[in-house]
Formats: structure tokens, sequence, C-alpha cells
């Protein structure tokens, strides 16, 4: 089974967004999965039951309110997000399932470089000392999956303490190159493809041009 990868690099937020739901959307049984990676401008994004309270102070960042599961969480430039685009009935996993292998294949992508990480039932993500370094929110319809995760890899995390991160008044916050020297982007994006082909058990990755 084939898993197609978009890399679209640096991205605006919302017509990704709308990308993904049209995809979605339009998607039949015999369409094949993707994964899309991109980074975007510095946005604030309010899950589907979000509440507003956890937006302490956001100021000239936007905030759009969207339709994944979640509170509120931060991206920006040096995050690397990844959205799930998958059948979940042909992959036989529930979302439960589909979580945890999400956030091992994050733990497995930070124990290459040596980093002890571990997953949180109660909060899915992925901490490292009780710091968040990846954040999960997912959207099923029709039993087809979108959004996805954010892994924290070389970014000013400044902004995460104008919000309760994930909805968790004092969480803090981490990222790789707090942990490790000498990360690269583009490698770390190909250990994460590597590590999710792992956990969804597909054959094969194939690169697709972009959207």
């Amino acid at each position: 089974m084939k898993l197609k990868v978009r890399h679209l690099g640096l991205r605006a937020y919302e017509p990704v967004w709308q990308a993904m739901q049209q995809f979605t959307d339009a998607r039949e049984k015999n369409t094949e999965d993707e994964i899309w990676l991109v980074q975007h401008p510095r946005i604030f994004t309010l899950g589907k039951a979000g509440k507003r309270e956890h937006l302490l102070n956001p100021g000239a960042i936007p905030v759009v309110q969207v339709d994944r599961g979640g509170q509120v969480t931060y991206h920006a430039p040096g995050q690397l997000v990844a959205y799930i685009l998958l059948d979940l009935n042909r992959l036989g996993v529930g979302v439960r399932e589909l979580v945890t292998r999400l956030e091992n294949a994050i733990i497995n992508v930070l124990a290459e470089y040596g980093i002890t990480a571990e997953s949180r039932r109660d909060a899915p993500g992925v901490y490292v000392d009780g710091r968040k370094i990846a954040a999960l929110g997912l959207r099923v319809r029709r039993g087809y999956c979108f959004h996805g995760m954010a892994l924290n890899v070389d970014m000013d995390l400044e902004p995460f303490a104008r919000i309760n991160p994930c909805g968790y008044e004092g969480l803090e916050i981490t990222q790789i190159t707090d942990l490790v020297d000498d990360v690269d982007f583009e490698v770390v994006s190909q250990q994460l493809l590597s590590h999710l082909k792992l956990q969804l058990k597909y054959s094969e990755l194939v690169d697709l041009v972009e959207l």
C-alpha cells in the first residue's frame, strides 16, 4: 500500500486547511492516502470545541477557529506540520490507535537524537520531561481523517506563552534545538516520514508535486 507525500514548504494556513477539506470531501474508496508536510506563518488555531479563554494575549498574531479536535495551539516557521489524510477503514485502525501510532512515530524520531519522549493518555501529544514538544489534533469525516500533528523543531516559542497550550494552563513547551545541537529541518522531515511509514504499515512512500 502506497502513501503519497506532498512537500508544501511554507504556506499560509487557511488555503491548506481548505485544500484538506476539499481533498477529504472528494475522496472515494480507491483514493490513495496522503501526508502533507508544511510550515505555516505565525498563527494560533483554535479547535472545534476550543475555548477562547485559553487565548491569553494573542496580540497581532492571527487566530483562526478550525474544525479539528483539541483546544488552542500555535504554528510558525521552524515547526514541522504533518497533515494526515488517511482512510481509516482501509487501514483498519480507530482514532485512538491512530493517535498512538502518530505519537510513536514522533517518539521514535526523537530517540534518534537521544531524546527520551513519551505520550500521555489523558492529553494527546508528545512530551519531554513534562514539556510538550509535539501536538496532535485530528478530524474524521466519513471514515477519512485529516488535520494532523505539529513537531517543534527550531522556532520562536515565545507566542506559546500567550496561550494555554492545548488548554493546559502553565504547560511548558520545548523543541528539538533546545535539547540537541546540529539539527537539520529537512532531515527531521525525512525521519518523520520514515517512521510514519513504519507505524502506519505502508509499503512505499511516493513524492508528489505540490498542490
